[in-house]
């Protein structure tokens, strides 16, 4: 087991370890407009509901069998690399670090495509055809020609077009991974447990992307940022929440909406507010989520913490389907429940807010 005070670095987040820090600068109104600050600290042992779903037992089963047959190939001397099996596409999620990167836009094309299209397929299609079927004067005695005339307008204007994007964009996506798989240009934002900082990658950096490719890096620790739901409308007028990282005296935003999608309710971007701080704080074991739960053994922290708690190696490897099925439960009723707004700001120890 890796030896902690070797492991970590000086400056990472352990919430006993944090210095006092200068005042925090005033957030432009802009950004205080429709904000909510959140506190830190009290966390509970909580994540977003897709921190749990994103990779299932299954999965991790099938890829474990995926890997071993792939090491039993390449210790034969028979392995061949996957068509895009070298392609970089910046995601980490491990027990060092969690970095986010996203697909081209070339990429996100043919993946909007497919959802759009197959999402008002099966929704905007079948209501439609009902609305049409229970409005129709069937006491006329021309009713099966304007029925029909009024389902082949329809069918050329409405239905084609989107059963065309919803097929178009499967074919492309499971027939012809060439077309959109493409590695992005790098990552977006990182989170390391290992350091305590956080890296904000930055494209435009005085130019120097364009012209040599050179990424800029905004970087600072953790606990020089607090997090706020900003709130705005979506198109049916509803608040969306979503959980923004912005540092104190820096102009450094990350918008985690890009992470866990934006919400109707508060209670999901605080749930992913106490995943980040369980994440960083490396005098806690690691989230007990499915996909990290292959690294916590590389954590001295969880590893220990893992050792005094008997906790079984494969806990989430091992699940069968409908025990998974009763924790997504188990954490969907206890996201609402989540008790942020009512607990005192920690970091308030160490700063004086100006808001």
């Amino acid at each position: 087991m890796p030896n902690p005070d070797s492991f970590y670095s000086l400056k990472a987040y352990h919430p006993e370890r944090i210095p006092d820090q200068p005042p925090a600068e005033k957030q432009p109104w802009l950004r205080r407009f429709g904000s909510m600050r959140l506190p830190w600290g009290n966390t509970q042992d909580i994540f977003p509901a897709s921190a749990l779903t994103s990779i299932k037992p299954t999965s991790l089963r099938r890829q474990e069998e995926m890997d071993r047959l792939r090491d039993e190939q390449k210790s034969r001397g028979e392995y061949k690399p996957k068509p895009f099996e070298h392609i970089e596409l910046h995601d980490r999620l491990d027990n060092e670090r969690i970095r986010h990167a996203q697909f081209p836009a070339s990429s996100k094309f043919w993946i909007y495509m497919q959802m759009i299209g197959k999402g008002f397929s099966c929704i905007t299609i079948p209501l439609i055809l009902f609305s049409f079927l229970i409005t129709e004067d069937y006491s006329r005695p021309n009713w099966p020609s304007e029925l029909t005339n009024t389902f082949l307008i329809l069918s050329a204007f409405v239905f084609a077009p989107l059963l065309i994007m919803w097929g178009g964009g499967s074919l492309v996506i499971y027939h012809f991974p060439k077309l959109w798989i493409k590695p992005s240009r790098g990552p977006l934002w990182e989170f390391n447990r290992r350091t305590g900082l956080v890296t904000v990658f930055d494209y435009d950096n005085n130019g120097e992307y364009k012209k040599n490719g050179t990424i800029g890096e905004k970087v600072a620790p953790f606990y020089e940022f607090d997090a706020y739901i900003t709130v705005t409308p979506d198109r049916q007028g509803l608040p969306n929440n979503v959980l923004c990282i912005v540092h104190r005296y820096r102009d450094i935003w990350i918008n985690m909406g890009n992470f866990v999608a934006a919400s109707s309710s508060t209670s999901e971007p605080c749930a992913l507010w106490d995943y980040l701080q369980n994440y960083m704080d490396i005098s806690k074991s690691l989230p007990d989520t499915p996909r990290l739960e292959a690294f916590r053994h590389l954590d001295p922290t969880t590893a220990e913490h893992d050792r005094q708690t008997g906790r079984a190696p494969r806990y989430w490897r091992d699940m069968d389907d409908e025990t998974f099925k009763a924790k997504e439960r188990e954490l969907n009723e206890r996201i609402p429940q989540i008790d942020t707004f009512s607990r005192p700001n920690l970091m308030a120890r160490h700063v004086r807010y100006a808001d």
